[in-house]
């Protein structure tokens, strides 16, 4: 996936139109949904991986005031969709910016519940000790739980600065974060999402949205708050 690949491609995009008043990263999900299963000799899943990442990269380019390096790549049963934008910095494309940081847009794919231990030694390396680096109230997260098939080895993207009583389940919303992550990992095979929302250039989400296919009818989605 390129930034300069066309873009007005036609797909369910959620029914945004110019007169639409939602923040510019929200997607109507129900729309979306409903285009899905209305598409012609095609799977819902089939439809949903593969152009749900378009809206979301549209929408993310909405809001970027700066260059982007958007790529697509696949580890496991999920893709992810990461701003890459260490590597303009590397090849000279743009600045350095000590403020700017690559960071993941989305991850989807197939909930595939593991047995093998996770692989902890690399998320410990990961910038060093959580509370040090981040405070107590701050936990090494996955977007993509290790549980429902996320990883850290060849998948760093997958690792973001997540409130600890949202990764943990200890708050309100943080039990319904881990209910979703549940019924992934009782439901294999589950198309799920993980979309962090920034609010500026870094890479600790302001907001983390994180959706679960039911039954390939109903979409659950909920938002939760990152800061």
């Amino acid at each position: 996936m390129s930034d300069h690949e066309n873009t007005s491609r036609q797909r369910g995009n959620g029914g945004l139109s110019g007169e639409d008043k939602r923040p510019p990263w929200k997607i109507d999900y129900v729309a979306f949904l409903q285009w899905a299963q209305n598409a012609p000799e095609q799977d819902v899943n089939a439809v949903l991986t593969e152009e749900l990442p378009y809206a979301w990269r549209d929408a993310y380019l909405s809001m970027m005031p700066r260059a982007t390096n958007i790529v697509r790549f696949r580890y496991g049963t999920f893709e992810y969709l990461y701003d890459d934008y260490a590597t303009l910095e590397a090849t000279g494309a743009v600045p350095y910016g000590p403020s700017i940081e690559a960071r993941l847009v989305a991850a989807c794919g197939f909930s595939a519940p593991q047995k093998k231990k996770r692989d902890d030694y690399r998320l410990k390396g990961w910038v060093g000790a959580t509370e040090r680096a981040f405070g107590s109230g701050w936990d090494k997260g996955h977007f993509i739980a290790n549980s429902i098939g996320g990883a850290v080895d060849q998948a760093e993207v997958n690792v973001f600065v997540q409130r600890r009583d949202l990764n943990r389940g200890w708050s309100t919303a943080g039990k319904r974060y881990r209910a979703m992550e549940k019924y992934c990992e009782l439901n294999s095979g589950t198309f799920c999402f993980s979309r962090p929302v920034y609010h500026d250039q870094m890479a600790k989400p302001a907001l983390v949205e994180f959706g679960v296919l039911r039954g390939n009818c109903e979409f659950w989605v909920e938002c939760f708050e990152n800061r």
